[in-house]
């Protein structure tokens, strides 16, 4: 499934989210989306963007990582779906966007929450989520317009410069 989809099925999931479990459990999805993708870009984008786009899935991995994953729905984990970027820059801008609904979201849950581990776990996951908004920033203003669209079925590396025919 492309980027851009698996997004749209995160947005619409997190909006149908009331429990404070579940919108965890969203916002851990959006982050394993986030490292998904920043991997996928570091691998096969373009190679100014490869420093960014390992952060976006460094800062991902963060965010979608250790001890207080949430269990994942009989879904699965939505990034394990994704097949290719399809149009990278709305694929971006979409992933920003729904971070930042998932900061939001979060934000209401840890000023509901009585539990002050509850309460720090949303506090990492908004600061995550926001580290993961920066780098797709700092990747959008990097990216080519000849390359907005990146196949990933291939798995193929993108291909280095050839050193003899710059001249």
């Amino acid at each position: 499934m492309d980027a851009v989809r698996l997004i749209g099925v995160g947005r619409r999931a997190l909006a149908e989210s009331q429990d404070p479990r579940d919108i965890m459990r969203e916002a851990w999805q959006a982050q394993a989306l986030a490292q998904a993708i920043g991997g996928r870009l570091a691998m096969q984008g373009p190679r100014e963007l490869r420093g960014e786009a390992l952060g976006l899935s460094e800062a991902g991995a963060r965010g979608s990582g250790g001890a207080a994953t949430p269990v994942v729905g009989a879904g699965g984990i939505r990034a394990a779906q994704l097949t290719e970027l399809g149009d990278v820059h709305r694929a971006l801008v979409d992933l920003g966007v729904l971070l930042g609904d998932v900061g939001i979201a979060l934000v209401g849950v840890a000023s509901e929450s009585f539990e002050e581990g509850a309460y720090w776990q949303c506090m990492e996951a908004i600061d995550a989520a926001d580290e993961s908004r920066d780098r797709i920033l700092g990747i959008l203003r990097r990216l080519p317009e000849d390359c907005r669209a990146l196949p990933l079925a291939g798995r193929e590396p993108a291909p280095e410069p050839d050193s003899d025919s710059a001249a």
